[in-house]
């Protein structure tokens, strides 16, 4: 097939779907890797690296345009930002890519684009920061807008982080953020082993290969193309899953025969998780609010091959008279601000905001209302976010303890990335009490 369009239109296309129309950067991006599969390896590599390097470094990258630019970012048109945004992170990141080049293909983008007087305005913009690069200085003070725009958060989620921790640990946590990680995976030992898994890995052409130091069904995965291009993954032999989230299942002390509800189940990790660890026995009964969503879980359960699973849509804000007081476990991993997870989901820290982080602190407080009622006496409620954030975390479960007397603590715990071995999460398990 003949090539009718390049990366880096491409790569605009994609800024534009999540900066402008706020499209999730992930389905952004799959969607568009997906529909021009005929791209060879080099290019596909090229678009996803300058399109989450741009999401991922986007507030200092608008940092050094307004430095430069007669036009601040705020009045800019969208084409004409993506377009800078893009080239200066090239600028700034690809050594490999000459700066004749990054300017020289950003003015052929724009008149393209039809942008043909501003093509100029973008070149100017370009050259300059091209060589004025080694010059350029971040702020240093205050604490907070340092690492703001040395890190791409926004200064509000920083200042939150430092009311809590030190600012060393903070540091480590946005370094961590920035950082490449590799694709944490967990297969069924009881389906494959770790060597067989490794070597079918290998035959799929993936590059690199690591034990997790925790978890021994676990491992970290790198250098390879994109998941469906794996054969071990349409065949099920292993479920993307962040750490955080197998210790989330592995606090649980499934017994075989249980009957779990997970309420907010989707893509269903958790929830496979925890079908594996039943062995053959009991259910899991994973539901979620949508169709969309109650398909994910149903193809990976497909994949899978497991049979004491299944999913279903079900609103978990509105009570199922059916389900109470039946499950031995009930998870409740919430929606939340997803504020642990920006080293995989670069867009979401620009999406966010003080007053989303409330309304969605409120929600998790009425589904939790609804479904510890699932809970047996005697049973267990897994309440978990993979945000790092008191409002979300802590301070609801202090609320919801102090609320429902039925319940009691039986472990808490936050992760931090750079800190420990996996992204940022919450989990909390609470003991319902036997009746009397």
């Amino acid at each position: 097939m003949s090539k009718t369009i390049g990366e880096r239109e491409l790569v605009l296309a994609i800024l534009l779907e999540v900066t402008r129309d706020k499209i999730p950067a992930h389905l952004a991006l799959s969607r568009v890797l997906g529909k021009y599969q005929y791209l060879d390896k080099r290019e596909r590599a090229f678009i996803t690296k300058v399109t989450e390097g741009t999401l991922e470094h986007m507030i200092e990258i608008d940092y050094i345009i307004d430095q430069f630019s007669k036009i601040k970012i705020q009045k800019m048109k969208p084409v004409v930002l993506a377009i800078l945004r893009s080239g200066v992170y090239q600028l700034r990141y690809l050594d490999h890519v000459p700066a004749s080049a990054v300017c020289n293909e950003a003015v052929k983008l724009a008149k393209k684009k039809g942008l043909q007087g501003l093509s100029g305005f973008i070149n100017g913009v370009l050259r300059t920061i091209a060589r004025e690069m080694e010059h350029i200085r971040l702020p240093q003070e205050p604490p907070a807008t340092k690492l703001s725009v040395q890190y791409s958060v926004p200064k509000w989620m920083v200042e939150k982080w430092m009311a809590v921790y030190q600012e060393e640990t903070v540091e480590k946590m946005l370094a961590s953020m920035m950082e490449e990680h590799p694709t944490c995976i967990r297969f069924d030992p009881e389906r494959i082993s770790k060597d067989t898994l490794k070597a079918r890995l290998k035959e799929d052409g993936v590059a690199k290969i690591k034990d997790h130091p925790a978890l021994p069904y676990a491992l970290w995965i790198s250098g390879y193309d994109y998941l469906g291009a794996l054969s071990t993954f349409e065949d099920g032999l292993f479920y993307v899953q962040d750490a955080s989230s197998m210790i989330a299942v592995e606090s649980l002390q499934v017994r075989q025969g249980d009957y779990i509800i997970d309420v907010c189940a989707a893509p269903g990790g958790k929830a496979l998780h925890a079908a594996e660890k039943l062995a053959g026995t009991g259910k899991v009964d994973a539901r979620d609010l949508t169709d969309y969503k109650v398909k994910l879980i149903e193809e990976n359960i497909a994949r899978s091959g497991l049979t004491n699973i299944r999913a279903r849509r079900q609103d978990a804000r509105i009570l199922e008279e059916a389900s109470v007081e039946q499950a031995d476990i009930v998870i409740a991993d919430l929606p939340c601000s997803g504020l642990g997870v920006l080293a995989s989901k670069k867009d979401i820290r620009y999406n966010m905001t003080p007053e989303k982080q409330a309304e969605l602190a409120a929600l998790q407080r009425e589904i939790l209302s609804v479904v510890c009622r699932y809970v047996k006496p005697g049973g267990t409620l897994l309440y978990s976010t993979c945000t790092i954030n008191r409002e979300e975390n802590e301070e609801n479960t202090a609320w919801f303890l102090g609320d429902h007397g039925e319940f009691m603590m039986e472990k808490e715990r936050q992760f931090l990335p750079g800190i420990d071995p996996c992204e940022g999460f919450y989990i909390a398990v609470l003991k319902k009490q036997e009746s009397e």
